[in-house]
């Protein structure tokens, strides 16, 4: 049983990474507190979910790649006309700015998802299904759980290769740690803040398509995985992708063994991690001053 609670604690650790990590880039790159963050995970979970209903019958990884490949369009597309309209201006505001102008968003989207889709939960178990389980160490494991963990393997080293080896990660580095200096240099800010916006809020809309097929699309799901990543987010540092991945791993863990044993310590135990952090080293494990 231990073999599974560590699993299922990889499973849970998978998407919030790529959650997680969205919400980094964005905090880190553009110094924007997002709190519609949770609600673009939704976004991507209600269309992923719209697009396996709407393709029952057809072999697992179509349904996969379809609803994925829609979710990444569709947070993309929220995500651009999000920044380009109603964050820009908040970026020389003050945090309160920031929080209400996100707060605002974060129902807006809420009631767009309502108005599109209905206020009733959406299943998309058939991936799920069809994909069936197999024998680990003689315990029966779902292949979709694993499947899910080699995504966001493959999704955190191609973010890695982006950010490390590319002109426009080296660029975006260049804004986290020093937004003046860049724009001094003569850096498109403008430009290069739309990339990071519509890249955070596609890794969250990649996350809610992920976790669909183990759990229905419901109105306000993003909330919990919301609080989840700004726990990562405070373990691991700002910008880090080695703060998101490690941060990720500590927080699902610790909630798969949590739940097991002591389901109602799941909260006040990682809020007292992520407080141990803030108080021994403010800026995470993973982050720079």
């Amino acid at each position: 049983m231990g073999l599974i609670y560590a699993l299922n604690g990889l499973y849970f650790a998978a998407f919030l990474f790529l959650t997680s990590l969205g919400l980094s880039i964005i905090l880190g790159v553009m110094g924007i507190l997002n709190l519609a963050h949770g609600s673009l995970y939704a976004t991507g979970g209600f269309v992923a979910a719209f697009m396996i209903g709407a393709m029952t019958g057809s072999s697992a990884p179509l349904m996969i790649l379809v609803a994925g490949c829609a979710a990444l369009a569709a947070t993309a597309v929220v995500g651009l006309v999000m920044e380009s309209t109603l964050i820009r201006p908040m970026y020389r505001r003050p945090l309160e700015y920031q929080l209400l102008m996100t707060f605002g968003i974060l129902m807006l989207i809420e009631d767009g998802i309502k108005l599109l889709f209905g206020g009733q939960s959406r299943y998309a178990s058939a991936p799920f299904d069809a994909m069936g389980a197999i024998k680990i160490m003689g315990s029966t494991y779902p292949t979709y759980f694993l499947f899910v963990m080699l995504i966001a393997v493959v999704a955190g080293l191609f973010i890695w290769w982006l950010m490390v080896k590319t002109r426009l990660g080296i660029m975006l580095r260049a804004i986290e740690m020093d937004r003046e200096m860049a724009r001094a240099m003569g850096l498109p800010l403008r430009r290069l803040s739309v990339m990071a916006f519509v890249l955070g809020a596609s890794l969250a809309g990649l996350a809610g398509a992920l976790v669909v097929p183990t759990t229905p699309a419901v109105l306000g799901m993003g909330m919990d995985v919301l609080i989840m990543a700004f726990i990562v987010v405070v373990i691991g540092g700002l910008g880090s992708l080695k703060g998101a991945f490690i941060g990720s791993l500590v927080v699902g863990l610790t909630r798969s063994y949590t739940v097991a044993f002591f389901a109602e310590l799941e909260m006040p135990l990682l809020f007292l991690i992520a407080v141990i952090i803030l108080i021994i080293k403010p800026e995470g494990l993973f982050g720079h001053k």
